[in-house]
């Protein structure tokens, strides 16, 4: 067979269209939520539950990171999709807030693969100065999911129904876990990689990184130091994207006015913006590594910036104009993804490849215990406080994140 160079890049562009159906599926709910909400007549405290539920069922990253891990990442990731893709369909059959509920911990248990998934394969492809990069790349996938969502979900509800369009999106999410099957394999295995190719992202990859054979041991990765460094400001930062995914869309209509015409409009303008910054941090990365950083204070140094351009976010309630603060949280996507993508991926520079996948979704379930708290917090002040404290909080998380990641994190001795 035909024998490629930069199949890595076509490796990483699957991954980054599953992240998209990942993400399409998650934020269904929050774009159709005015219309589910008024449907089956779901107070916002009842919101609140919906969302945490989401948030209870993906903090249970450490067991789909470790069946990844076990099965590989095809199988694994394959297994999981399928599940997701049954699960939002399946939201088209509730009826009440709790069936809603017990559905969406199902679906955030399975969308739990997103990211071990993803990082286990930027491990295994790339060698280490295209990491930062290949994870910028497929986590724009969770950005253009969330872009797409909007207007489609928008459509289905406005021609057939709330129920159809979950059915749809579900629909497209079984369609990827058939191209997955199709055309993953690992770089070991791929028939049709090239050897120059296979060489030049083993040789390019840290010895003392390299997988092992043996399991991953979850005791022995909660006692070092460098997984409380990723974790942490994870829990910090992820009620961000916790806003971003479920509450934006009702913040807009009830707060800003906006009906569900305008919310197809406007609502995916925040996650264009996390695209872009998907790019930027990693570009801030390779840039501070020319002016002679290391790796991992490369990747600490793009994290601050991404939460000093959190501050502006915190004005978001008190503007007057509703496109400004659509830039303004727009700006929190771009920020957020910024500060993102560069603690996420530098798992890929600290642990060994047989890790990746159990330190992702344990990490995973601290960024997800954040937006837990976030979200049911929410759900039972927000119509006390308002929005604004809210904006300001995040601003604040962001900046005590990045010192957590400065003080924690501890540069690994190269073998």
């Amino acid at each position: 067979m035909r024998r490629f160079m930069g199949l890595r890049w076509l490796t990483i562009g699957l991954i980054m269209l599953g992240a998209l159906v990942n993400f399409l599926s998650r934020q269904t709910l929050s774009i159709a939520a005015p219309t589910v909400i008024a449907s089956l007549h779901i107070t916002t405290q009842q919101y609140g539950w919906i969302t945490s539920a989401f948030q209870g069922g993906i903090m249970l990253q450490p067991v789909v990171g470790y069946v990844i891990d076990v099965l590989g990442v095809k199988s694994g990731f394959a297994l999981f999709a399928f599940l997701w893709s049954v699960i939002c369909m399946a939201h088209g059959l509730a009826g009440s807030w709790q069936v809603l509920a017990t559905l969406r911990g199902l679906l955030g248990f399975a969308e739990g693969a997103f990211s071990p998934g993803g990082l286990k394969v930027v491990s295994e492809w790339f060698p280490a100065k295209e990491r930062g990069l290949a994870g910028g790349l497929y986590n724009i996938g969770p950005s253009l999911g969330s872009m797409v969502a909007p207007p489609l979900v928008a459509w289905a509800i406005l021609n057939y129904s709330w129920q159809a369009s979950f059915v749809i999106v579900g629909l497209i999410s079984l369609a990827w876990v058939g191209l997955w099957l199709i055309f993953y394999r690992p770089v070991r295995k791929h028939p049709t990689l090239s050897e120059e190719e296979r060489e030049y992202i083993v040789s390019g990859q840290e010895s003392f990184l390299q997988a092992q054979d043996k399991k991953p041991a979850i005791l022995s990765i909660l006692k070092r130091r460098n997984f409380w460094g990723i974790a942490l400001p994870r829990f910090l930062t992820d009620p961000t994207w916790g806003m971003l995914s479920f509450w934006v869309p009702l913040y807009l209509t009830t707060v800003r006015g906006f009906d569900l015409k305008h919310i197809a409009l406007y609502a995916w303008l925040p996650f264009l913006a996390a695209d872009l910054g998907c790019i930027f941090g990693p570009a801030v990365v390779l840039l501070l590594q020319k002016r002679g950083l290391d790796l991992i204070d490369a990747r600490r140094g793009a994290f601050t910036l991404g939460a000093v351009l959190m501050i502006g976010v915190a004005f978001t309630g008190i503007v007057k104009d509703p496109l400004m603060a659509v830039a303004l949280i727009s700006l929190a996507g771009f920020a957020h993804q910024t500060l993102s993508v560069t603690m996420i991926t530098m798992a890929t520079d600290l642990f060994p490849r047989n890790e990746v996948g159990t330190v992702a979704g344990m990490a995973g379930t601290c960024a997800n215990l954040g937006i837990l708290i976030f979200t049911y917090e929410l759900g039972q002040r927000v119509d006390q406080i308002g929005y604004t404290p809210v904006f300001i909080l995040l601003a604040v998380l962001d900046i005590v994140a990045a010192i957590v990641a400065w003080t924690v994190i501890r540069k690994p001795a190269r073998a």
